[in-house]
């Protein structure tokens, strides 16, 4: 890949799930157009640039569901985006590393964090990296959450390592992407890019087995609005794992 292909890619959201999550999901239904700028800063920068608001606000529901039964302590939220994730998981006690690869967003972020109060912004530290050449310390965090991260191989896999390395001992990633049988839902899934869509098995086996201990890796569904309005079941594929201490 270019230089300008190995910025962060993320897959383009369907208006219809934002009530459901802030995060990098969906497609726009622009399959094919330019898809290399779709690796860029710029293209995220103008994405974010075009309204004042892209996401719901609201936190990814498996985050939430994932993360109710952890002690807070240091979490990376990679490809924070608009920040509802990070600002959730500050509310609820966590310091927060946000890592974007767009300033568009993060500056956005801040401004929700702030709105939000002292307690929970400065709980926050707001970072901009290009997450596909862009290496956390290693073991330095409690929990590292990637909500969404749509990247064709091998780059997610590279990610996905990448980010296990920043674990604590004792510590859990939690990879959440969509899932396959998605693409035969009405919810605008970029149906000519099958590779994009991971089985849960594919990520584990980025994980080295002597250092994790895999929680969960499957297939779980959540209810959706598909693209003319009608209620749908959707799946995610939920990677949840524990770094052996």
């Amino acid at each position: 890949m270019t230089p300008a292909q190995t910025q962060l890619w993320r897959s383009l959201p369907n208006v219809s799930e934002h009530q459901h999550g802030h995060g990098h999901d969906g497609h726009d239904g622009h399959e094919g157009h330019d898809a290399e700028h779709h690796y860029t800063q710029d293209y995220w920068d103008e994405r974010y640039g075009s309204a004042e608001k892209i996401w719901s606000g609201n936190p990814n529901p498996q985050l939430v569901a994932q993360v109710a039964d952890l002690t807070p302590g240091d979490v990376l939220d990679a490809g924070s985006g608009e920040g509802a994730d990070a600002i959730w998981l500050a509310s609820q006690g966590w310091r927060v590393t946000a890592v974007d690869v767009s300033p568009v967003a993060l500056a956005r972020a801040a401004t929700h964090a702030a709105e939000r109060g002292a307690e929970i912004a400065d709980r926050i530290t707001w970072q901009h990296e290009d997450l596909l050449s862009w290496s956390p310390d290693r073991q330095r965090f409690d929990l590292v959450s990637a909500q969404f991260m749509h990247l064709p191989q091998p780059e997610l896999a590279g990610l996905h390592r990448r980010l296990a390395a920043a674990v604590k001992p004792g510590g859990t990633l939690l990879l959440v992407l969509h899932h396959a049988d998605d693409l035969h839902v009405n919810v605008g899934r970029p149906s000519g890019h099958p590779h994009l869509f991971p089985p849960p098995e594919e990520i584990v086996a980025t994980l080295d087995p002597a250092e994790f201990d895999i929680v969960i890796a499957g297939a779980v569904e959540r209810p959706a609005t598909d693209v003319d309005g009608q209620p749908v079941t959707v799946k995610d594929t939920v990677v949840r794992a524990v770094r052996r201490s």
